[in-house]
């Protein structure tokens, strides 16, 4: 049987974020690094984002926000189950608290994703080619049935299902990360059911966990990759999967021998203390220097070079 040949989805999260993080992303796009963006339409440079992907023809998603900054739903701004006594999101962690407490109303999950999703399409002026959630929200119990529904309704046939090849033996990640991107696979998985039900598709292995931030290094991506490929192919739903709860939905592998990958990743020049977030000011990772490290990465002459050897195809979910 011929080797797979590989389409590789590297998309830049959290695009309209600031304008140095607008900036960072383009430049990794015009130098062939990154192929695909996500898009926080609540973010202070989201409309600054939507201009630069509609001048350079950058592919764009919409990254839906349930846990940072404010919501663009003025309905849910007054008072919400989303939002604490400051008219906020909960946070990454807080968002998961109120969720696990039955503290949030879905009704309002489905208001603020779809407001979401108009606002994208006010910004671009067209429907995102794929839908995730920023901190992985989408997966969550709950909001994953609201989440496809919105996806199916409005037409978005891709989303981020967060399954990645050897999590567990990336040793070099500290254990508060390793538990919290455990609970991530499990939510990804427990996920995989209600997508399929909504004929949602997404790529067959997904990279990003291990080589977020400081993590990520050229060796580190390529050995994520490679173990990917070394992985043997399954059967699931009648298609083929190199990974059995990842179930392959689009179809591609079983047709043409292609093997769908996206690579997650944040990077940017670090957002200045002041400017840019959703609305609450930039968060610590955003004024790190690990979001320049990730740029400078994915830059780097050396991966590029491994892309062209091992015959990988960079392109974006609308080419899926």
């Amino acid at each position: 049987m011929p080797q797979p040949r590989i389409r590789l989805v590297v998309t830049g999260d959290d695009f309209g974020y600031c304008p140095r993080r607008n900036r960072g992303i383009v430049e990794c796009f015009l130098s062939g690094a990154v192929s695909n963006v996500s898009l926080l339409v609540n973010a202070g440079s989201a409309k600054d984002g939507a201009e630069l992907a509609r001048r350079y023809s950058i592919p764009i998603g919409l990254h839906a926000n349930l846990s940072e900054g404010l919501p663009i739903c003025e309905q849910l701004q007054k008072g919400s189950s989303l939002v604490n006594h400051k008219g906020y999101f909960h946070g990454k962690m807080g968002f998961r608290k109120a969720l696990r407490n039955g503290q949030l109303n879905m009704a309002e999950v489905e208001l603020e994703l779809r407001a979401q999703v108009t606002l994208f399409c006010d910004l671009t002026g067209h429907l995102p080619h794929h839908m995730d959630g920023h901190q992985h929200v989408h997966i969550l119990p709950g909001v994953r049935e609201v989440f496809a529904c919105v996806m199916s309704d409005c037409q978005i046939r891709f989303t981020r299902v967060p399954l990645e090849p050897g999590l567990q033996a990336c040793s070099w990640l500290p254990l508060h990360l390793r538990d919290f991107y455990t609970q991530v696979e499990q939510d990804a998985r427990e996920s995989v059911g209600v997508f399929l039900k909504h004929g949602i598709r997404w790529p067959d292995v997904y990279i990003g966990l291990t080589t977020m931030g400081r993590n990520m290094s050229v060796a580190r991506i390529k050995t994520a990759i490679s173990h990917a490929l070394e992985t043997p192919p399954a059967k699931e739903n009648g298609m083929t999967s190199h990974r059995p709860e990842l179930a392959l939905v689009s179809g591609l592998s079983e047709r043409d021998h292609v093997l769908t990958m996206e690579l997650m990743v944040h990077p940017g020049y670090p957002s200045l203390p002041l400017e840019g977030g959703c609305g609450e000011g930039p968060d610590d990772f955003s004024q790190s220097s690990d979001r320049q490290h990730e740029m400078e990465t994915l830059k780097d002459p050396r991966l590029l070079k491994f892309y062209k050897e091992t015959k990988i195809q960079l392109c974006a979910f609308k080419d899926l």
